[in-house]
């Protein structure tokens, strides 16, 4: 939308900032009440340039958490792109996503309850991360068939059973749940990652399996 007629104050004021202090509001009032009138007057400017960025509280909400699940990809994209060996790079992936889940939790609980409730009622939202992710693991899956470590006939397959086998350690609730539980879920990582390498190490055929 045009910013032909906005005020000198709204010089510079783009998504970041926007999002940077939203996340704010709601570290200091919570979500429910955070609107876009407080957003607006915390960036010294009124509600009218905050809709030229976002259609709704709604709107921003959901760039808070698809930004949460960009900054979850670049670290997972980091270990598609190591040389090192497939199974290392698994077991990495996974256990950097679930730190990272936990580092929230512990370090920005508000924006972390925000994270977890947008997930359950926007369902896009996780289809599109889940989309995201499963491809990433097959690329490290296709990367160790290619060098001999693992030994699978159907990738896309064998990267939805990873995806599905860690989505525990992953999704928000489960992170939750396990945190106030006192639970570490990092050994159980482990050997979860170990049982599949083991598999694909020595052959899973997935072809007749149905989807």
């Amino acid at each position: 939308m045009s910013d032909d007629k906005k005020n000198p104050a709204d010089d510079g004021l783009n998504t970041t900032k926007i999002l940077d202090t939203a996340r704010a509001q709601i570290r200091r009032h919570g979500q429910s009440k955070t609107n876009i009138v407080d957003i607006a007057k915390a960036l010294g400017t009124s509600h009218t340039t905050i809709y030229r960025h976002f259609r709704s509280k709604t709107d921003v909400f959901d760039a808070i958490v698809v930004d949460a699940m960009k900054d979850e990809e670049a670290l997972a994209k980091a270990f598609v792109a190591s040389s090192a060996p497939a199974s290392e790079r698994l077991l990495g992936m996974v256990l950097a996503l679930h730190r990272r889940k936990r580092e929230r939790l512990e370090g920005d609980p508000e924006v972390y309850e925000l994270y977890r409730r947008v997930l359950e009622v926007r369902p896009e939202l996780v289809k599109n991360y889940t989309a995201a992710m499963t491809r990433l693991l097959a690329a490290i899956i296709e990367d160790g068939v290619k060098r001999r470590e693992f030994v699978v006939d159907d990738v896309d397959l064998a990267a939805g059973i990873v995806r599905d086998a860690v989505t525990v350690y992953v999704h928000p609730a489960h992170v939750e749940l396990a945190f106030k539980a006192g639970l570490d879920l990092e050994p159980s990582v482990r050997r979860m990652i170990e049982t599949l390498v083991i598999a694909m190490r020595r052959g899973l055929s997935l072809g007749n399996i149905p989807d």
